[in-house]
């Protein structure tokens, strides 16, 4: 039986008889019986009558002058309503930029469609409007784009080479970013005097965050409302409500964004996209309703990409295992242009920032730069460069283990943080967390379980285990403050929340988080429920609507329990206290002498309750009866930032592989994970988001990886090319919680949604070469390839 689209599913009863808080347990998802049953609704789910739809004609080549563009014979065919280019929408430049010098850091514009100068293979040049989807494909076919081609930049090397091509001819140079932090005093004496000195090299494929649901965007005018309205998977819903109406030249309350359920982002979908903002225009010039749904190959090829990092790091160490300093030097391949509003800084201010990590590094110098090359634009990908210093962290002290003959987890052991409030040689304090009690229990569980016994068993047979761990740090709940270190020129940070309660006693949360696959409409509601003692079953949450939430920086960066869910906690209790003044104005009693309980206000001197909904009686539909001060209506709002460094969720993961003799294939055969996310909201939650992470920490570790030849072509346009792993190459992964709640949030949480990515690369590689210990191979860069496993199996054999 089709489920209808009609009739939603009614909430489960309230549960009266409920004592516990719904903070900390593992209730089910609100979302998945919408979910589950196909009630769900995704931008690309959207049917209008008379809608149009779009597709974009893009570069062939990766660096050029457009010489002609001819799209006459696209009007012509069949269908096609009508085609546009840069010039015929006159839309303005998407620009990021930080507050930084021009020696330090070099902006570049973004044109919603490219007009003389082609920068990457796949930028959109026009934009094609037909009846139907195949129509608009046909019309892609009838463009006629001539090039004068020039030489493509398509590595790091060539970016830096003297003389090299520009990507952006203003700009003077291939390197948007170049910076240099932490150079502490003596640091050069420290690596001269060290008894050890360890360097490790590592480079780490380019990636996809590969959302299941591909961007796309529904826009059309509403003549009543009279606005542009965009319906579109993202994100950051304000951010693109604000350069959307720049670009088209809009008072912003003349655009609203909304976003109905979205099938996943991974940070893809939280910088603002060219092709959204071209449908607008489109749909505005038309007066009609145009539709995009981006396809598997642009979402491949065109859309932001990131991770392509390399990294030259040295670590100094005494004879006891210990850190006496770091030096490393980071350049990330950051594309073609800047995204907004992060910018070309984004992944290396990230390495620079944090690479210490959970260790306790004495001396610190780092230069990171960002350099601009003809592929694809870089966005954040969940984790941000985490992954990428984890890993070479991690190596580092796999590394000196060997060198010292340690054992190399008693290495990390003698360099953890374990005494907290810690200020690191970053200028960084974190905050209490759990760093040595995570790598204990993890070790602990392999131990339990006779993974070394079954390693060593394993060699005597001629078959090849190995173990390999990743400690670190996720600083999640990024505040105003935070991004403001980084001189971005739009500082995100806060979050607004708010509470209204209707005359049913029902409870309605706006947040200006924006959920792609968190369960933000169970957690959120569950912080809200036990700050009024309501059930679960009385709270709505809503989000993604840039009308219905007055303000919102989305969700990205482990930000949103942490900060958005603070601002929820916020908003219940201060509704909580107008309950609390109505109840005590109605018995004539001090607000002192009442306390919130399960849905009702309690006198304190008899019991007596006023129930939720008998106090929105009097607050809606007998406000005369208030006292004057007491403004009529139950709602509030209340906002959250974090004014300090933000906190730090940690975890220790540990991964037994085996790898096979003949064709490399690295198999995980166990994977364990201990994560401290201060308060868990819902256990359950977190498991889902670390094992979700993981698995894309293995993609990153063992498959995904895009490449361009000296023609700046990409190597991946489709799952052929494009490796992702299946179930099959997931392992059983098992969750082990650890609880050190957060002093700066609301809730007592961190944030989670980035750490299994962060960790899972590292603890793969490790694991791998503790494998190839007999070999004598180590092996530093990711993906690990297939064939390089073989051949160091087959030459040691």
């Amino acid at each position: 039986m089709t489920p209808s689209h009609s009739i939603p599913a009614p909430d489960p009863a309230p549960d009266a008889a409920r004592t516990e808080p719904w903070v900390g347990a593992s209730v089910g998802r609100r979302e998945d019986p919408r979910l589950l049953t196909g009630r769900g609704r995704f931008t690309d789910d959207i049917q209008l009558p008379g809608m149009l739809h779009a597709q974009f004609v893009r570069s062939t080549v990766a660096s050029g002058t457009v010489t002609a563009l001819d799209l006459s014979a696209v009007r012509e065919v069949p269908g096609v309503v009508a085609a546009f280019t840069a010039a015929g929408l006159a839309l303005g430049d998407i620009t990021a930029r930080l507050g930084r010098p021009l020696s330090e850091f070099v902006p570049t514009d973004m044109p919603v469609l490219a007009g003389d100068r082609v920068r990457y293979v796949g930028e959109p040049l026009a934009v094609v409007v037909a009846r139907d989807p195949y129509a608009a494909e046909d019309g892609l076919e009838a463009a006629r784009v001539t090039y004068e081609t020039r030489t493509p930049v398509t590595s790091e090397a060539q970016a830096l080479a003297p003389g090299a091509p520009l990507v952006h001819d203003g700009a003077g140079a291939n390197t948007l970013l170049d910076v240099s932090m932490f150079a502490t005093e003596g640091i050069d004496e420290i690596f001269a005097g060290a008894e050890h000195v360890v360097r490790v090299e590592t480079r780490t494929g380019r990636q996809n965050a590969l959302p299941l649901e591909t961007r796309g965007v529904v826009a059309g005018w509403d003549d009543r409302e009279e606005q542009l309205l965009l319906r579109m998977s993202s994100q950051v819903p304000h951010q693109v409500r604000t350069v959307a109406a720049r670009c088209l030249g809009l008072d912003e309350r003349a655009v609203r964004v909304v976003v109905p359920d979205m099938g996943g982002g991974f940070g893809l979908k939280c910088v603002v996209g060219r092709e959204e903002i071209a449908v607008g225009a489109a749909a505005l010039r038309l007066g009609r309703t145009v539709k995009w749904t981006e396809d598997r190959k642009d979402a491949l090829t065109a859309s932001f990409l990131a991770r392509e990092q390399h990294y030259d790091v040295r670590a100094a160490f005494d004879g006891d295992g210990r850190v006496l300093g770091l030096d490393a030097a980071v350049v990330c391949d950051m594309g073609a242009y800047s995204c907004y509003p992060f910018t070309a800084g984004i992944e290396p201010l990230m390495a620079s920032a944090e690479m210490p990590g959970v260790y306790k590094v004495p001396a610190y110098r780092v230069r990171a730069r960002a350099v601009t090359t003809n592929k694809a634009p870089t966005a954040p990908y969940r984790g941000v460069s985490r992954p990428q210093y984890v890993m070479v962290m991690e190596r580092l002290f796999e590394r000196a283990a060997r060198e010292l003959g340690m054992d190399a987890v008693e290495v990390r052991r003698r360099n953890l943080i374990t005494e907290f409030p810690y200020t690191g040689v970053n200028n960084i304090t974190y905050d209490p967390g759990s760093y040595r009690e995570s790598l204990d229990l993890c070790e602990r569980v392999l131990r339990d379980e006779g993974w070394y016994a079954r390693r060593d068993a394993a060699a005597d047979e001629g078959r090849h285990l190995g173990i390999g761990y990743s400690c670190f740090n996720e600083r999640t709940g990024y505040g105003s403050a935070a991004f403001a270190q980084r001189k971005m020129e739009v500082v995100p940070g806060f979050d607004i929340a708010e509470a209204r309660m209707d005359t049913s006693g029902a409870l309605t949360v706006t947040t200006g988080t924006m959920s792609h696959g968190q369960s933000h409409e169970t957690t959120m509601a569950q912080i809200a429920a036990d700050a009024l003692g309501l059930d679960l079953a009385k709270v709505r949450v809503h989000q993604g609507d840039t009308d219905r939430v007055a303000y919102g920086w989305g969700t990205f960066a482990s930000r949103s329990i942490a900060i958005g869910g603070s601002a929820v906690r916020l908003a219940a209790g201060k509704l909580g206290e107008k309950l609390r003044l109505i109840a005590a104005a109605h018995w004539d009693t001090a607000p002192e002498k009442v306390e919130l309980g399960r849905g009702a206000v309690r006198r304190r001197e008899d019991g007596a309750t006023l129930s939720y909904e008998e106090i929105a009686d009097l607050a809606y539909l007998r406000a005369h009866l208030l006292p004057p001060a007491i403004e009529p209506g139950l709602s509030a709002t209340a906002t959250f930032d974090v004014l300090n460094d933000g906190t730090f969720s940690n975890a220790a993961h540990g991964v037994v592989v085996e790898l096979h003799e003949g064709t490399g294939q690295v198999e995980i055969l166990r994977y364990v994970c201990v994560e401290d996310c201060g308060v868990a909201i819902n256990p359950q939650v977190v498991e889902g988001q670390c094992r979700g992470g993981i698995a894309q920490g293995i993609a990153g570790a063992l498959f995904e990886r895009i490449t361009y030849d000296e023609q700046g072509e990409p190597s991946a346009t489709g799952f052929m090319d494009y490796k992702v792993p299946t179930a099959h190459e997931i392992p059983d992964i098992t969750v082990h919680h650890l609880e050190t709640p957060c002093a700066f949030t609301g809730t007592g949480a961190k944030g989670t949604g980035e750490g299994g990515t962060i960790g899972a690369p590292a603890a793969v590689l490790n694991a791998v070469n503790d494998a190839l210990r007999p070999t004598g191979v180590e092996l530093d860069d990711t993906p690990i390839r297939p064939e390089t496993v073989a051949s160091a199996l087959e030459h040691a054999s």
